[in-house]
């Protein structure tokens, strides 16, 4: 386990260090004191964890890295991930895992406002509740939350498959509640399972997903845009 203590270190020279790490290497991240881009462009299968409250953009681009945040993170934590792991202790912040590509993330609190705002294919599982317009404009992936959504969910949803526990306030544009499948619950026991959540099963859940009438722009729509 190498240590790097952000008192005595500065923010490029961590994120010099990481992104030099090689494979199967272990970090700690000491007195983050919630310093933005922490962890960032990670490209190794290596595990840092942070031991403290993150700012903005951590573990931002990330590949093959699993990261592990031991407090709360700001705006758009894994934003941009492409694979690997995120996992935030705490409560994140809006734009969690935004216009991320792959990999996973797990929010063990609740997520602000648009939490997979134009997700490209990650999974996110969220332990607590979600802001509202979590999962606009999703492409592909899942949003698991286990607690509760709020206003606009899903809003001008492509295929992103999106499941809730708990109550939504309202759904966005072209989001619709649907079917549960057997495919659905396969893809979210796994989903649950590998975000180690053990207290609730698939059949707590709803399935939401798109209706499919803003793919392509036509007049008798107009007013939905």
């Amino acid at each position: 386990m190498q240590i790097i203590d952000m008192n005595t270190t500065d923010l490029r020279a961590l994120n010099t260090a990481l992104q030099a790490g090689e494979a199967g290497s272990a970090w700690s991240v000491h007195n983050p004191a919630g310093r933005h881009a922490l962890a960032v462009g990670l490209m190794e299968d290596m595990t840092v964890t942070i031991d403290g409250h993150a700012g903005y953009y951590a573990a931002g681009m990330n590949q093959k890295a699993q990261v592990t945040i031991n407090g709360n993170a700001g705006q758009g934590v894994a934003e941009n991930m492409m694979s690997g792991a995120v996992h935030v202790k705490g409560n994140a912040s809006s734009s969690a895992g935004a216009t991320a590509q792959g990999g996973l993330l797990v929010i063990e609190g609740d997520a602000g406002a648009r939490c997979g705002i134009s997700m490209k294919g990650v999974d996110i599982v969220v332990r607590g509740s979600v802001g509202h317009m979590s999962a606009f404009m999703g492409q592909s992936g899942n949003l698991v939350v286990c607690g509760d959504a709020g206003e606009a969910l899903g809003d001008s949803l492509y295929e992103t498959r999106i499941f809730v526990r708990g109550t939504v306030k309202g759904l966005g544009a072209d989001c619709e509640e649907q079917p549960m499948t057997e495919q659905d619950r396969t893809i979210l026991a796994g989903l649950l399972e590998r975000a180690g959540v053990t207290d609730c099963t698939p059949a707590d859940f709803r399935r939401y997903g798109s209706a499919r009438t803003l793919y392509h722009f036509h007049v008798d729509n107009a007013s939905a845009y």
